[in-house]
C-alpha cells in the first residue's frame, strides 16, 4: 500500500491551483490516498508554514509524505529538497525557513536535494512559477508511491537547511521569557513556545494569578495580570487565561473572544512574552 500523501500551501482554494497538485499527484499513482494540512498559510509568510508542519507531522503515520509549497523565491536558486524525520516522515520543501521548527522538535536526520533533471513533470522544464506542481506534487506523490529516498538526488549536509531565528524561552527566579509561535487562528488564541515541563519548572499552579506582558520589537503592546487556567472555563467571560494547549506549550485566551484581535498580537521572534510571578501580600497581623 502507498503512503499518504499531505498538502500544504499558501495558495487557497479560490483558483485551480491546488486541485492541479492533485491532478499531478494522481496521474502518478491514481490510488494515492492524498489529504490536506491547509491552504490557507498567509501569503509567503514560511514563519508559520513552519509552525502548522510542527503542530502536525508527529501525528501521522510513518512514511507519510508532506508537501509543504509557501515559496515566496520561487524560480530562484533557492533549494528544492526532501527531509527525512526520526520518526520517518518526509517533508517535500523549498529549502527557505520551513523546516525550521521541525528540525528543532523531531530531529531531520537526513536531507536530500531534489534533482530536477530526473525528478520534475514531464514538459514543465520551461516553467519557472509553479514549482508546487511541477516538482513538489510530483516529487511527493513519486515518494508516497514507489520512489525511495535516496535516489531524490545527492545528500545536502544538516547545517545547509535553512532555518528562522527561534530563540528558547528564558526562566529566572521571577519571570519566565518566550515569544509568540503562533495565533489558533479560529478562535484568536496566541501560542507561545513556551512549553509546559518549562512552565511548571518556574513553580506555579492552577489557579495562581501571574503578570503578562508582550512586546513587539520591545515596544509594549500589552501587560495586564491573568490567572493560570486548566481551560477557557476557569476565566470570567471576556477575561483572558493562561493554560497548557493542544501542542503543549503556553497560550492564553480570552474567553469566548479573540485575544490576537482585541490586542493587535502577531508571531514571530520579534513578539516576546513575559511572565512574571506575583509577590503574594502578608496577611496582616
Amino acid at each position: 500500500m502507498n503512503n499518504p500523501l499531505v498538502y500544504q500551501t499558501d495558495f487557497g482554494l479560490v483558483d485551480g491551483a491546488v486541485s492541479a497538485m492533485y491532478g499531478v499527484a494522481l496521474s502518478v499513482d491514481p490510488t494515492l490516498r492524498i489529504y490536506d494540512l491547509t491552504h490557507e498559510i498567509p501569503p509567503f509568510n514560511v514563519w508559520e508554514a513552519s509552525y502548522r508542519l510542527f503542530q502536525t507531522v508527529s501525528y501521522w503515520p510513518e512514511g507519510t509524505v508532506f508537501v509543504s509549497v509557501v515559496d515566496p523565491g520561487v524560480g530562484s536558486d533557492r533549494l528544492s529538497v526532501v527531509a527525512k524525520t526520526k520518526t520517518n516522515q518526509y517533508i517535500v520543501t523549498p529549502n527557505n525557513g520551513t523546516l525550521s521548527h521541525i528540525a528543532e522538535t523531531l530531529d531531520i536526520v537526513e536531507v536530500r536535494e531534489i534533482d530536477e533533471t530526473v525528478h520534475r513533470l514531464p514538459n514543465s522544464e520551461n516553467s519557472h512559477t509553479f514549482h508546487g506542481r511541477d516538482i513538489y506534487a510530483y516529487v511527493g506523490a513519486k515518494l508516497a508511491s514507489s520512489l525511495s529516498f535516496k535516489k531524490i538526488g545527492r545528500r545536502v549536509p544538516l547545517k545547509k537547511i535553512k532555518t528562522l531565528n527561534h530563540p528558547n524561552p528564558v526562566i529566572t527566579e521571577t519571570t519566565i521569557a518566550g515569544h509568540i509561535d503562533i495565533l489558533d487562528v479560529r478562535f484568536g488564541n496566541v501560542w507561545t513556545n513556551i512549553e509546559r515541563e518549562l512552565f511548571t519548572s518556574f513553580g506555579v499552579k492552577y489557579g495562581d494569578l501571574l503578570e503578562v506582558m508582550i512586546t513587539n520589537n520591545h515596544t509594549q503592546v500589552y501587560k495586564n495580570k491573568m490567572t493560570y487556567g486548566k481551560s477557557f472555563a476557569d476565566s470570567q467571560l471576556g477575561e483572558p487565561v493562561l493554560y497548557v494547549n493542544s501542542v503543549d506549550c503556553i497560550g492564553i485566551a480570552l474567553n469566548q473572544g479573540s485575544f490576537a484581535e482585541a490586542y493587535g498580537i502577531g508571531t514571530g521572534a520579534n513578539w516576546q512574552i513575559t511572565i512574571r510571578k506575583l509577590q503574594k501580600q502578608k496577611r496582616a497581623s
